[in-house]
């Protein structure tokens, strides 16, 4: 694979202090979550203190490794289960970014959110949220903001014209994320270290599509930043074999997290039942779901350089 592997530049002392502390939860059986490791490790409104992954196999490190080594970074990264036996790697990360060796450089994850996550830090997670349900069971986690990618927003929180047809006057929905980990989403949802939640929904994020016009947002300033030069490269194969486009979910959730303005929010309580996730409109909970989202603004972010 030919491409440049030099970083960013060197931020500034105010520069790095005006930066957001972000730690990013993260699988490689979709492109999005890979896509959005680039994105954080060169945006420049993000300090990316470590990286956790699930489940954390030996495949799955190396390739966290490889697109640390990428920027010049060394930071913790951990692992949910090192020894899992399956890889876990889609073929598209090694089709677009060659083959990469396993390793098994990384600490258990709970413990890496342990040491990372503190009140001023915020986690986004796009995969089910196992290493921070298990560094909930450890006990002492302070985490002042979760951003997750995940949960449903529907009927009785989304207005109906706000409503994507395929949801349209539901009350509940399956959500990947929160399913694939249950007991530690409602464990990270009753625990009083995490002072907010916020959850970017599956109502908003299958309307937000990376198609040929955000590839084309996205190559009109890749050579001022590696993160987008790399994202434009996978997503230039991607869309040769899917000129459809693919829906961004990850991404808008690790924007939102940069930039809430992004999003509408609605402070809710969510729920399960029947299978599937809902939220009612609550107040005063802490927890805000997503029901809209400014897409010009999340371009904007996205592309920042």
């Amino acid at each position: 694979m030919s491409q440049a592997t030099e970083g960013a530049p060197p931020a500034t002392e105010q520069e790095a202090s005006d930066r957001l502390d972000v730690v990013w939860d993260m699988e490689t059986g979709d492109p999005d979550d890979f896509l959005t490791l680039l994105l954080l490790l060169g945006h420049p409104r993000v300090n990316l203190k470590a990286v956790t992954i699930t489940p954390g196999t030996a495949a799955q490190v190396g390739l966290v490794r490889r697109a640390l080594s990428w920027f010049g970074r060394d930071i913790p990264v951990g692992a949910y289960d090192l020894d899992y036996p399956k890889e876990c790697v889609s073929a598209w990360h090694y089709r677009v970014y060659g083959e990469v060796p396993p390793s098994r450089d990384a600490q258990p994850g709970p413990v890496v959110l342990l040491g990372e996550c503190d009140e001023g830090a915020t986690l986004v997670t796009g995969a089910p949220p196992k290493n921070l349900g298990a560094a909930v069971r450890r006990g002492g986690l302070v985490l002042g903001r979760w951003v997750a990618q995940g949960g449903f927003a529907g009927e009785g929180v989304v207005p109906p014209e706000g409503q994507l047809p395929q949801f349209r006057g539901r009350v509940t929905c399956p959500s990947y994320n929160l399913d694939g980990a249950l007991g530690a989403t409602r464990e990270a949802l009753a625990t009083p270290g995490i002072r907010v939640r916020r959850f970017v929904s599956k109502n908003v994020c299958h309307g937000v599509i990376y198609d040929a016009s955000l590839h084309a947002a996205v190559g009109a300033v890749k050579e001022q930043s590696l993160s987008l030069r790399l994202i434009w490269q996978g997503m230039d194969a991607y869309l040769r074999k899917n000129p459809r486009g693919k829906k961004f979910h990850d991404p808008l959730a690790a924007c939102c997290a940069i930039d809430e303005s992004i999003g509408t929010w609605a402070e809710v309580e969510l729920f399960r039942e029947r299978g599937g996730w809902g939220a009612r409109l609550a107040p005063g909970s802490g927890i805000s779901i997503i029901t809209a989202y400014d897409r010009p603004r999340f371009v904007e972010v996205l592309t920042a350089h």
